[in-house]
């Protein structure tokens, strides 16, 4: 259920771009990005850096469409949600916290959180993020490029990378626990 929430504004805004203005949609995304921050602050929980860039990049995005570039394309307004999106994973990245660890954390006891394996495991889930944000980001700038493709194509490029992010996101902390239980069985048999 997590997952969804920390989606609800991206999702929302793809929503929103299908019935109504590329500003709309990105000041809806951001407002709903501020409550789910909200939503966290309430429950005792720490201010993701995803949940506030995205805060940042909707608001931002929006302002600039609103004030400075009013007749930018949609394809070209996914494609900067897209890029500040895999701008968040990266600089996550570059400073060494995974934007993934932060949830994880709250998912888990101290001990799980303790072991070496547990950051490893939210760098490898952070980068199959990032890889998900690039084939999103690659999507739109192919509809960019070429304006006579379908649309639907950009949006099945989407879907698919996202569903397969969210799936490795959840199957990944399990294969590694089977795989260190396996190890330990392995290593305490005779």
């Amino acid at each position: 259920m997590a997952i969804f929430l920390i989606l609800a504004p991206y999702g929302a805004f793809t929503a929103l771009m299908l019935v109504t203005s590329a500003a709309a949609s990105l000041f809806t995304a951001a407002a709903i990005a501020l409550l789910v921050v909200a939503h966290d602050v309430v429950r005792g929980r720490s201010i993701k850096l995803l949940g506030a860039g995205s805060v940042v990049l909707f608001a931002a995005l929006g302002g600039y469409l609103t004030l400075a570039d009013t007749g930018l394309s949609g394809a070209a307004v996914k494609f900067a949600v897209d890029g500040g999106v895999l701008a968040i994973s990266l600089g996550s990245l570059a400073i060494r916290r995974p934007f993934t660890l932060q949830y994880a954390r709250e998912m888990v006891d101290a001990d799980t959180a303790a072991l070496p394996g547990f950051l490893t495991a939210n760098y490898v889930i952070t980068w199959a993020w990032a890889a998900a944000f690039l084939l999103m980001l690659m999507a739109n700038l192919l509809m960019i490029c070429l304006p006579g493709l379908p649309f639907w194509i950009g949006i099945a490029i989407a879907f698919a990378a996202r569903n397969t992010a969210i799936y490795f996101t959840r199957w990944y902390p399990q294969h590694r626990q089977a795989k260190f239980a396996s190890s330990a069985v392995s290593a305490g048999a005779p």
